[in-house]
């Protein structure tokens, strides 16, 4: 936006002048009441908040084979239902056996030995048009990993992600973005840039996506996790196939792995 006398882009000039500027003030309070504390505990939201040595963490992967993070992680598949995937196994029927399947994924995990299954490919209508979006559907047992995954990586980059973007961002939605836009009319500001990038999920190069998770996270073993989500194969009926690039929509990581990729702090 710009205002009507062509002294803007505020909108864009509004940020924090320095990364991490915006959230330090407050960290480890409120703004950060989102994590999963068995990961961030006061002291590594401490860490957080100063920076550590080198901008990269280097030992996160002990963060997500604990069972009761895995445990922690299978509670919020739950509450996200969703179908089941390419084993047809359903939430409910995974939390038939839970303590036996998380202590198997846990071991998986620990020794390096987990592989994720392929993601069943599901069509649903796009609004507005008579195309399809595609979405791909991990295994219960995969969203349990993807979501622990995701519990440790999202503070690392959400601490630097821009102040006015809104996203597939906790704490935020719409409405926060529609009192921005509320706030900016108010302030004068008459001009909007629209745009609209196609395909974006399916579209993100996968070595660029990795090189920017590596520029704050040096765990090799997480990167490695990371790089199997983004390798997993697709199955569409009997048809079977492995993308070239992109990052399934419907995945528990992808939304997080999109902004990483959008934000400009990582280029």
């Amino acid at each position: 936006m710009t205002k009507a006398d062509g002294s803007g882009p505020a909108a864009v000039l509004e940020r924090a002048t320095r990364a991490g500027e915006i959230h330090e003030a407050s960290l480890p309070h409120q703004e950060w009441s989102w994590v999963e504390p068995r990961i961030w505990t006061e002291r590594m939201l401490a860490a957080l908040a100063a920076g550590v040595k080198g901008g990269k963490w280097y030992s996160l992967i002990d963060k997500l084979y604990p069972e009761d993070i895995l445990g922690r992680a299978f509670a919020r598949v739950t509450a996200n239902r969703g179908a089941a995937g390419v084993d047809h196994v359903t939430v409910a029927h995974y939390a038939r056996d839970l303590d036996a399947n998380l202590k198997r994924l846990s071991a998986e995990l620990r020794t390096g030995s987990y592989r994720p299954q392929a993601i069943r490919r599901h069509y649903i209508p796009k609004p507005g048009s008579r195309e399809k979006r595609p979405l791909g559907i991990p295994t219960v047992r995969d969203r349990v990993v993807q979501t622990a995954l995701r519990m440790a990586l999202e503070p690392i980059f959400e601490r630097d992600f821009a102040r006015h973007s809104y996203g597939f961002r906790p704490g935020r939605g719409c409405k926060d973005a529609l009192r921005r836009v509320d706030a900016l009319l108010k302030a004068g500001y008459t001009h909007v840039v629209d745009a609209d990038l196609k395909s974006y999920f399916e579209t993100i190069p996968k070595d660029r996506l990795l090189a920017r998770i590596g520029q704050k996270v040096a765990d090799g073993r997480v990167l490695a996790l990371v790089e199997a989500f983004l390798e997993q194969g697709v199955l569409d009926g009997l048809d079977e196939w492995t993308p070239e690039q992109g990052t399934p929509q419907g995945a528990v990581c992808s939304p997080l792995l999109s902004n990483i990729y959008l934000d400009r702090s990582t280029i």
